[in-house]
């Protein structure tokens, strides 16, 4: 391979939207881009999580974290475990974040391989040597790697931190998206758009489908809760802590607030979310302009009267014994763990609820067989017949849909050699690709599992 070469290999992240793992090699660098957990199952500690990785951890040099989602950074801790001592990078939040959301996956993960008498994926030290290797940077500030090689974070504007990675060589770029936002966010700033990129490596989570409008999401949101209130029953959100949370507590603060629905109690049922939460009230100037502004002002900028966080497990059974119409947002946003199945359990059998589903459901997950419209599912070893409305509400996903992503691939269409589409289903990805060669003239693939690609950076 010629000293101007560098080869990108796509070991997780594509076939499939979880498992974000892509390695990039060249200027004499081992780089890994997302070490992210494969999702899709009832279980999160199977064997494609323990499996050992395809290459070889103490020969890695760097790890660019792109966002803090458990899919792409996950297995960081078991990275560490079995050898790796390089640097950790990612923007501030995007650090913060991790650092919950893997004491929370630990410690599902810890339950699992106590039920299976297996050892867990990765300890408490595990998680803590991994953030004494990491390093912070802010958006756009150049990391010098060495032998010609530079990198930076751009703004992807998918949840709080998120961010695209940026490497340049010999005035060549090389840009893995990691997971693009739907801008513009409730919250967050707009991603950025790029154009001098000369390898492409892009999301497709939507490439196939469209959202609603944020007008209609709206409109359908506070449907729901209208219509829980008038049957007197329960809605219930199966939300992903991150960003996700936070923009349901926002409109929630706004419906409430204007009077625009009635008075019902919201229930934040979920440990991970409240601490979330409460790192995105320390990052307002992460905000966009419109929230950034108010959210300087106020101590708990998520908060509202009708607002009852649950944080012991004590205090989340105790809903049950609490009157409808209410509200419960809990974890995990596909159903598969977390406080939310035990919602499920006991109100799914009821004709007056309702759930509602505002994000991706993976393929394999309960969230996807309820979707779906499944008449009865199995949970804790029970068949539980399904009588509850279940609605999806895509326009609150952190994704960029169909035609955003066409977009902001075009911007690209001057420069781009190649565009790879990665982190979508087949049916998702492989239809994005053939629109950007028929609509935008893009050399666009979809890789397969384990392919690696030459990039020349000559």
């Amino acid at each position: 391979m010629a000293a101007t070469t560098f080869k990108l290999t796509f070991y997780g992240g594509v076939g499939a939207v979880t498992g974000s793992n892509f390695l990039l090699e060249g200027a004499g660098k081992r780089i890994l881009i997302d070490c992210g957990l494969i999702q899709g199952h009832f279980r999160v500690g199977d064997k494609d999580n323990r499996a050992s990785f395809p290459y070889d951890p103490v020969s890695i040099d760097l790890v660019f974290i792109t966002h803090s989602h458990i899919d792409h950074v996950g297995r960081l801790p078991k990275l560490v475990r079995e050898g790796f001592r390089g640097t950790v990078y990612s923007t501030p939040p995007t650090k913060e974040i991790s650092a919950v959301m893997l004491e929370d996956s630990m410690g599902v993960l810890t339950k699992e391989a106590m039920k299976d008498n297996l050892p867990p994926l990765y300890s408490e030290e595990n998680i803590q040597q991994s953030l004494r290797l990491w390093k912070t940077t802010p958006y756009h500030e150049a990391i010098d790697l060495g032998n010609g090689l530079t990198a930076r974070f751009l703004n992807s504007g998918h949840v709080l931190g998120s961010a695209m990675v940026e490497f340049t060589y010999n005035n060549k770029k090389i840009v893995l998206t990691g997971d693009l936002g739907n801008s513009p966010s409730l919250l967050l700033k707009d991603c950025e758009a790029i154009h001098d990129v000369d390898y492409l490596v892009m999301e497709s989570v939507y490439g196939d489908r469209n959202h609603e409008s944020k007008e209609e999401r709206k409109r359908m949101l506070e449907a729901a809760v209208e219509e829980a209130i008038e049957k007197g029953g329960v809605l219930m959100i199966p939300a992903f802590s991150l960003e996700r949370t936070q923009e349901i507590l926002y409109e929630m603060k706004d419906l409430l607030g204007n009077k625009k629905v009635p008075e019902v109690p919201i229930y934040l049922d979920s440990p991970l979310a409240i601490k979330v939460t409460a790192i995105y009230d320390k990052y307002c100037e992460d905000f966009n302009d419109r929230v950034g502004k108010v959210c300087g002002t106020v101590d708990e900028f998520f908060s509202f009267p009708e607002l009852k966080k649950t944080f012991t497990t004590d205090e989340s059974k105790a809903i049950k014994s609490t009157p409808s119409p209410k509200v419960i947002i809990a974890g995990s946003g596909m159903s598969n763990g977390g406080r939310i199945v035990h919602h499920e359990k006991h109100y799914l059998p009821g004709k007056q609820n309702i759930l509602l589903l505002i994000g991706y459901q993976a393929a394999g997950t309960a969230g996807r067989i309820l979707q779906e419209g499944a008449k009865s599912i199995t949970m804790f070893g029970e068949n539980i017949p399904i009588e509850a409305k279940v609605m999806t509400i895509s326009g609150y996903s952190a994704h960029k849909d169909s035609d955003a992503l066409m977009e902001f691939a075009a911007g690209t269409k001057d420069n781009v050699k190649k565009l790879f589409a990665v982190m979508g289903e087949p049916k998702s990805a492989l239809y994005f690709v053939q629109k950007l060669r028929d609509y935008v003239g893009i050399n666009a693939v979809a890789p397969s599992p384990g392919e690696t690609a030459l990039l020349d950076m000559s």
